[in-house]
């Protein structure tokens, strides 16, 4: 399968920045994502994410949600968070069937001890129940700044088993980072990345506009980078934090740093709740850059 057949933009090049964007919401944000549907794209990805508090019931609804308004449903896996082999063949037969769900994003998760058998993403790749459900595409995770847990080279090191993994279990793999702020980490993080001969395409994260303090809130719950020098870059001074901002700084730069050396690119927008201010700033951008 190539990836023009899964997303035609990927073999076009990129008209702007915002250009084949993706969007990602929680599963208790249903009426948030019937608000601003009709700012979004038909056909857009949006990510349905694997957090805490929320059941898989919940989960499935928002999956079908997304896909009865017209989007492309992208359904996060949380490896720790699974019970057991049976809830996860349960799940993935509930997504496929109920939301013609094609596309998963796998994550080993928060929990410093697994619910059940899975302790990382390669364990839910390697256990065939993806393909047997029609699993298509299957997204790991990238992180431009680094990850508490593993240095730079192990996360390489994973990185290459899961996209071989994929592959061999006859799936088209691809990478979606953790949001940064940091326009220099995510584009020298790319261009190794290139190097090091991985050649699939790559969405990545940003944060979406938001008030100041809840993003930097969401910064040190993710273990993204925000010291004074980084957030100065993206348009935030740590001596203020009344307001909100926005990722056109950042966007505007990445823009200017990234070419076709860089390969396959698009964004994720992180909207941390604000679905609609978030369908609003691409739309908006879009409109300054065509």
């Amino acid at each position: 399968m190539s990836y023009e057949k899964i997303h035609p933009r990927w073999e076009l090049p990129r008209l702007n920045m915002v250009d084949g964007y993706s969007l990602e919401m929680t599963a208790k944000e249903i009426e948030g994502l019937r608000e601003a549907a009709h700012l979004i794209r038909p056909a857009t990805q949006v990510a349905v994410t694997f957090l805490p508090g929320e059941t898989l019931e919940q989960r499935i609804e928002a999956a079908v949600l997304v896909r009865e308004l017209g989007f492309e449903p992208i359904v996060h896996l949380s490896a720790r968070r699974i019970e057991s082999q049976e809830q996860l063949d349960w799940y993935l037969g509930e997504i496929t069937s109920k939301a013609q769900v094609k596309r998963v994003f796998i994550i080993a998760g928060d929990p410093p001890e697994p619910e059940g058998p899975y302790s990382d993403s390669l364990q839910i790749i390697e256990t065939g129940l993806l393909e047997k459900h029609g699993i298509e595409i299957v997204g790991v995770g990238g992180h431009p700044e680094g990850h508490p847990n593993n240095t730079p080279a192990e996360l390489w090191v994973w990185m290459e088993k899961k996209l071989a993994a994929i592959r061999a279990h006859g799936m088209v793999p691809l990478v979606l980072t953790q949001f940064a702020f940091d326009d220099d980490a995510i584009v020298n993080w790319l261009a190794e990345m290139r190097q090091r001969g991985i050649d699939v395409p790559v969405r990545l994260g940003v944060p979406g506009p938001a008030g100041i303090k809840r993003l930097l809130g969401f910064a040190k719950r993710c273990g993204v980078g925000a010291s004074a020098s980084v957030m100065k870059k993206y348009g935030i001074s740590l001596t203020n934090l009344i307001g909100s901002a926005g990722p056109d700084k950042l966007v505007n730069s990445l823009d200017k740093k990234l070419g076709a050396e860089h390969g396959r690119v698009r964004l994720h927008l992180y909207p941390f709740g604000a679905l609609t201010a978030s369908a609003e700033w691409i739309n908006e951008y879009h409109a300054k850059h065509s």
